[in-house]
């Protein structure tokens, strides 16, 4: 039996989830339904999905703020479901990392074409990069981002989970600087308040076990007044 393809939909007008989740269910499609941001979050992070549906306004946590976090953890297909159809939330949705924008209302068979389009990319495009979850760099360091581990100099690394995640955070954007506060709320779910010092020390202990203490960063890179950032060379 083929196993079925996974979607999830964040969307809080009751109504509008039904009539949506029906028709992919009725196409074959196996569906999870979120009424919230912060409901759709846990159940992207608890599950596995092949694409993702999002609507913008939200309770909780708005579609722009979980389409920015979904991306920074996946290359998933995100496609923004809205009833805004101002240009300036269409660019700032698919600037944010979704794929599509599609405006209410819509048709159902545009859904499902859009919905179908994005999955054939998408397994065209993990087909080719499954070899590539192994990522190498220089001075030894090598992320295998599929089976969650970290290698260096050929032996495995032993990082506490949240080191992992701080790493895996920072190496799936390099060269892309992140505050403090952006990495704490992201990896410990909280907000951040002035004075914590947890994200230093964490990053401190880091760069410790990826022997990465000298002057000239080689992985993880302070932005002095602005955060951390990913500098590791990928071997070619």
């Amino acid at each position: 039996m083929e196993e079925k393809t996974n979607i999830l939909i964040v969307e809080d007008d009751y109504e509008i989830a039904r009539i949506m989740k029906d028709h992919l269910d009725r196409e074959g499609f196996q569906v999870t339904w979120a009424s919230t941001g912060i409901e759709g979050w846990e159940d992207f992070k608890a599950g596995s999905f092949s694409i993702v549906l999002v609507d913008l306004m939200m309770p909780e946590m708005d579609g722009y703020e979980l389409c920015e976090k979904i991306r920074l953890e996946s290359d998933v297909p995100l496609l923004i479901v809205s009833a805004k159809g101002e240009d300036d939330s269409k660019i700032r949705g698919l600037n944010l990392g979704a794929d599509d924008y599609l405006t209410k209302p819509f048709s159902l068979k545009e859904l499902t074409a859009r919905v179908q389009s994005h999955l054939r990319r998408y397994q065209r495009y993990t087909s080719k990069s499954y070899d590539a979850e192994m990522s190498k760099y220089t001075h030894g360091l090598a992320i295998d981002f599929l089976n969650d581990t970290v290698f260096l100099e050929g032996e495995l690394l032993v990082l506490t989970t949240k080191e992992k995640e701080i790493l895996f955070l920072l190496a799936r954007n390099p060269f892309i600087t992140f505050e403090k506060a952006q990495i704490y709320e992201h990896i410990w779910q909280l907000k951040n308040v002035n004075g914590n010092n947890t994200v230093t020390v964490h990053i401190k202990s880091l760069r410790t076990k990826l022997m990465d203490t000298g002057k000239q960063a080689k992985f993880i890179q302070t932005v002095w007044g602005a955060g951390y950032r990913f500098v590791g060379e990928p071997l070619s």
